[in-house]
């Protein structure tokens, strides 16, 4: 089976979590990151430490007790992690019955869609899936793309998403701003951020940006080098 990559906009969305075990946990967290409007988590056993810090957060809300259908009302994404293989499959086929997103941890066979292994750096996020086949394969990927993608990355794109606005309010029309973007990116742009080389950065947006942007450029670099 081929899954369908994509990537979701939580921040009006409701999200219920079953099972608020070490995994749980994790999902939980990553959900509450994202910007998820609300995060029901559902676990019969009382809140241990680890777990007070996660339910701290504004948009999660925690209730000591067992799963009822009723939960999945206005839910837009499921999640379960629990080793009761019954209640799994009884999460998996409410959820497929409601049409909702329906992740059961580790059980791709329950689940309508899978969870990748993700890198962030910065704004930068890759997202890394082998159809379910080997997480533990996905895992290692994961932790060889720290060689790849470096600090310099996430600088770049903070310093594309300052430039970019000011680009669109030239009005160059969009053949013009995606060359300029071009020209950035394969320019020595990432080399020069990674040896935090500011004057040589500067050097390097003045060569591709139209001279209107010239003086923006102190402000496009603070903090980046």
């Amino acid at each position: 089976m081929r899954y369908y990559p994509l990537y979701a906009d939580l921040t009006r969305k409701r999200c219920l979590v079953v099972g608020a075990g070490e995994v749980g946990r994790r999902k939980i967290g990553t959900l509450a990151a994202c910007g998820a409007k609300e995060i029901l988590v559902l676990d019969t056993s009382p809140p241990d430490a680890e777990l007070q810090e996660v339910l701290a957060l504004p948009n999660v809300v925690f209730e000591q007790r067992s799963f009822d259908e009723a939960d999945l009302d206005g839910r837009f994404l499921v999640i379960a992690s629990t080793s009761n293989e019954e209640l799994n499959w009884r999460i998996s086929r409410a959820c497929e019955a409601r049409d909702l997103l329906c992740n059961i941890v580790d059980q791709p066979e329950k689940c309508s869609f899978i969870v990748p292994a993700l890198f962030t750096q910065g704004d930068l996020t890759v997202a890394i899936s082998t159809g379910g086949a080997s997480p533990a394969m996905a895992r290692k990927i994961r932790k060889e793309m720290a060689d790849t993608f470096g600090s310099e990355y996430a600088a770049a794109l903070m310093l594309m998403s300052r430039l970019r606005p000011l680009v669109l309010e030239l009005g160059l029309g969009s053949p013009r701003n995606g060359a300029i973007f071009r020209s950035l990116v394969e320019s020595g742009l990432l080399e020069a951020l990674e040896r935090r080389d500011a004057a040589t950065t500067a050097d390097i947006l003045a060569a591709h940006l139209p001279s209107e942007l010239h003086g923006s450029i102190p402000e496009l670099l603070d903090g980046l080098s």
